[in-house]
């Protein structure tokens, strides 16, 4: 069995303008789907994608409104790696992501910045051989635009105690001895981990909540379930998301795994030229969406008005 990649990154914001002004805008990706937390119903769950909403590029938000800055530390990814095609693309990006006022530190491995809540990136030039996974904005040239992950990195304190689980989901040894590759036919990615920080983990604004690994159908799921069982984790039964199935589990060292399906998509209630531009439920909380509607944040997605 070899996973595809990550399917989609899940992190948390406590402002959702905010978010989607800094997201479908300054980093010029696609707002592909407005919904809400399917476990808690109160909050957003808002996103991001290519101009397919591909798995592979999607980034996605739980937003609770005024939720204060969280402080990623063991167990916790702490820098999402996006690819970008070129050296030209990162002198790119730090120019215009020091014109939005953000603080952006390049260096041999990349070009690394924070989110307006603190969230870390780095951008690395492409050379997996994977197609580009990109959106189309107005202010970035395609040749400079994101082309989905490369990968994340974590913070663990025992990383080898982890070695047994991600063996038998398919990763293999990546560039270092606390680095794997997860290489499926199509897309790859990267897992690293460092030394956790002394302050204690906070989750909250600005932090990672999961990470998706990418599987083809429910038939890999099954076999995901019986290779995490295997190696000690715990992971849960086939749930259903509408937009893929998916199962969780936390691995030895702390993160918390998702494994979603590539075989539903984001266009099974909506079609894909209006992904994004109004709030879609599942069918078990529909009978109560006036009374969500009245939680929620009022956002326009800034296509809606191309």
């Amino acid at each position: 069995m070899a996973l595809e990649g990550i399917h989609h990154i899940t992190a948390v914001t406590g402002d959702a303008h905010a978010n989607v002004d800094f997201y479908a805008g300054v980093m010029g990706l696609r707002m592909v789907k407005q919904t809400v937390n399917f476990d808690q119903p109160s909050a957003y769950h808002l996103y991001f994608a290519d101009e397919l909403a591909s798995p592979g590029a999607a980034l996605t938000f739980f937003e609770y409104p005024g939720a204060p800055p969280g402080l990623p530390g063991a167990g916790m990814v702490h820098t999402i790696i996006w690819r970008v095609g070129s050296p030209e693309a990162l002198d790119f990006w730090k120019a215009r992501l020091r014109d939005a006022e953000m603080s952006v530190l390049q260096d041999g491995g990349g070009l690394s910045f924070c989110d307006p809540e603190g969230l870390a990136y780095q951008l690395v030039v492409d050379d997996s051989g994977d197609a580009p996974l990109s959106a189309a904005s107005p202010e970035i040239p395609p040749e400079f635009a994101l082309r989905g992950f490369a990968g994340i990195r974590a913070y663990a304190q025992r990383p080898q105690a982890s070695a047994e689980l991600l063996t038998a989901l398919g990763f293999g040894p990546g560039d270092d001895e606390r680095s794997w590759l997860l290489k499926g036919d199509a897309r790859s990615a990267t897992l690293s981990y460092d030394d956790p920080p002394l302050d204690a983990a906070r989750p909250g604004a600005g932090t990672v909540h999961h990470v998706a690994w990418s599987a083809a159908d429910d038939g890999e799921l099954i076999s995901c379930i019986a290779q995490a069982d295997g190696a000690g984790a715990q992971p849960t039964a086939i749930i259903d998301r509408l937009y893929f199935h998916s199962i969780y589990f936390r691995e030895p060292s702390g993160v918390l795994f998702e494994v979603a399906t590539r075989d539903l998509g984001f266009t099974v209630d909506e079609p894909l030229d209006e992904l994004g531009f109004t709030l879609q439920l599942p069918q078990q909380y529909e009978q109560d969406r006036n009374q969500i509607e009245a939680k929620l944040t009022e956002l326009t997605n800034p296509r809606a008005s191309d």
